[in-house]
């Protein structure tokens, strides 16, 4: 035990320190750039996400332009099927009307 030498020892250990160490700050700088790496991609899919968003609010302002055209065009449709339904209605009424008027002047030519 006598011949172990100190200063070897000592040197073996600041040596291990110092690899230790360059490895730690070798690991935190790839730590860095990969956190610069992410923060950039981050700042890209938020805008990629912005833009995103921006056409998807023309794209629901379009439709519901849309919506209301079609709310409008549903409305005169059916105002449309009433009007053919009455003007349907008002030619039977009409028909029926010239009929029973045909069948009077029959009786009162022929009949009476």
């Amino acid at each position: 035990m006598g011949d172990f030498n100190w200063d070897d020892h000592n040197r073996q250990q600041v040596l291990q320190g110092r690899q230790i160490l360059e490895r730690t700050s070798a690991s935190l700088a790839r730590s860095n750039q990969i956190a610069i790496e992410t923060e950039q991609t981050g700042h890209e899919v938020i805008s990629e996400l912005e833009v995103q968003r921006e056409s998807l609010l023309r794209s629901q302002r379009r439709l519901e332009s849309a919506n209301d055209g079609l709310s409008k065009s549903s409305s005169i449709l059916r105002a449309m099927h009433r009007n053919v339904l009455y003007n349907k209605i008002i030619l039977i009424m009409i028909i029926v009307m010239e009929v029973i008027i045909l069948i009077g002047m029959i009786y009162l030519k022929f009949l009476r």
